[in-house]
């Protein structure tokens, strides 16, 4: 692994490009059931360089898109990126930047109605609703907004907790011209979402992320739900918003763990699809996790470009969209049998990437070098790399056996295959090998 950049040169680096353009190269095979195979992106920039617009000293906001429709802002906002979503009728933009909760227009113009109802949680409220309030409100007299201020915790992603904000919209006689507003991390957006799906049948509904996680992963792609105690985000919706709105200072609120758990996610994108990110990534951690403004930004919308692009291919993810939960069945597993709450998101997705990247080691699908490199930047963000004591191999297999991604009684994952960069999704392999490192990671 090559040394740290310093924030210096990271900064340069930075703003010596114009652009980075998303190039899709993507094969699917019917060799095996529910197979998909992802090549290294290309149109990347070479190891140790960042081709990137700047993220702060221009005027005019960059667009990544798969989208040819451009969103126009205003000449002196401080929007540094925006990334579309490419869903046809129901496209919409990622907005990127440092204070943008103190742009009341981008919230405004995608309000359409004149009742707003923000959802937030005990934590971000007394630190962020008054200023959302404010932007959806200033110099529009014509907005009403309320709010509904949840416990705050994955232990409270449950339908009791969801009832709380359809009692909110009830009770105050929101109509289907309404707007709900998710300000919070990703349990609360997946909340908002999913009762934005199901209130009157569909309602409006931003995203406002306020954490990592939030920001590379949750809040894009449209999915929404609450847990059920026997499995994780086992009843939901996929509902797309009308923007996401990403202020990038609202990072400085964040608890050093909340940071670790969301880069988790980010690490994912360059093992399954951007090797090019994952060696950045390597290279540039410490100042990441020393909260650099330009780094954070560069890292949130690298990521959203990623997932995206993968979106707007697969929305609804039949095959393609499968591969950004890279450690997924086995970190929900964790989530599921420690406790929600016990472990963040993206701790138990840290361990059961390890235990993904592992299994296809002893596939010899990848070599050890991108094994241990695995390892190493994992440990590096100071993440897990190992599950709980608490997990035994029986646990891991009844959890696993209600995935998401089982279909037909066969458990499908996501497992690297080849050079850095590629991965597969897939039900062929040998159950043995799974049995192997469910057992090297568990004590019974």
């Amino acid at each position: 692994m090559a040394a740290a950049s310093s924030p210096s040169s990271l900064h340069s680096s930075l703003r010596s490009c114009s652009k980075i353009s998303i190039t899709s190269h993507l094969s699917f095979s019917g060799s095996s059931p529910g197979f998909v195979k992802i090549p290294s992106r290309s149109g990347i920039c070479s190891v140790g360089r960042i081709c990137a617009a700047p993220l702060r000293s221009q005027a005019n906001p960059v667009k990544v898109s798969a989208s040819a429709a451009p969103v126009m802002d205003k000449p002196d906002s401080r929007v540094s990126t925006v990334v579309d979503v490419d869903l046809g009728n129901r496209s919409y933009p990622i907005y990127i930047g440092p204070g943008l909760l103190d742009e009341p227009d981008l919230l405004q113009r995608h309000v359409h109605g004149k009742r707003v109802l923000v959802v937030t949680n005990t934590t971000i409220a007394p630190l962020y609703l008054d200023k959302v309030t404010s932007a959806l409100t200033h110099g529009n007299e014509n907005i009403s907004v309320e709010s509904v201020i949840l416990p705050d915790g994955e232990q409270y992603k449950n339908m009791e907790t969801l009832m709380k904000v359809f009692d909110k919209a009830i009770e105050t006689r929101l109509d289907r011209k309404c707007t709900f507003v998710a300000l919070g991390g990703g349990v609360i957006g997946d909340m908002c979402g999913f009762a934005a799906a199901a209130f009157l049948r569909g309602v409006n509904f931003i995203q406002i992320p306020t954490t990592l996680m939030a920001m590379v992963d949750s809040s894009v792609g449209g999915k929404t739900g609450i847990n059920h105690p026997l499995g994780k985000n086992m009843i939901g919706a996929f509902y797309q918003p009308q923007c996401v709105l990403v202020d990038t200072d609202t990072l400085n609120t964040l608890r050093e763990r909340e940071l670790a758990s969301g880069i988790a996610e980010v690490v994912k994108y360059g093992l399954i699809r951007d090797a090019a990110f994952f060696e950045w990534l390597e290279n540039n951690m410490h100042t990441l996790l020393a909260r650099d403004p330009i780094a954070l930004s560069y890292a949130i919308k690298r990521s959203c470009e990623n997932k995206a692009e993968v979106v707007s291919l697969d929305e609804k993810e039949s095959g393609l969209r499968a591969t950004l939960n890279l450690g997924h069945t086995f970190g929900h597993a964790i989530e599921t049998q420690a406790g929600y709450g016990q472990w963040l998101h993206g701790e138990a997705v840290a361990a059961g990437t390890v235990m993904a990247v592992d299994m296809s080691f002893r596939l010899g699908w990848i070599d050890e070098t991108i094994k241990k490199r695995t390892l190493d930047i994992l440990q590096l963000a100071k993440l897990p790399i190992a599950p709980p004591d608490v997990m035994t191999v029986d646990k891991f297999k009844k959890t696993m056996a209600v995935d998401k991604k089982v279909a037909d009684g066969l458990l499908r994952l996501i497992l690297l295959k080849g050079p850095l960069g590629n991965c597969v999704f897939t039900g062929d392999y040998d159950r043995n090998v799974l049995d192997e490192t469910l057992r090297a990671f568990c004590k019974s």
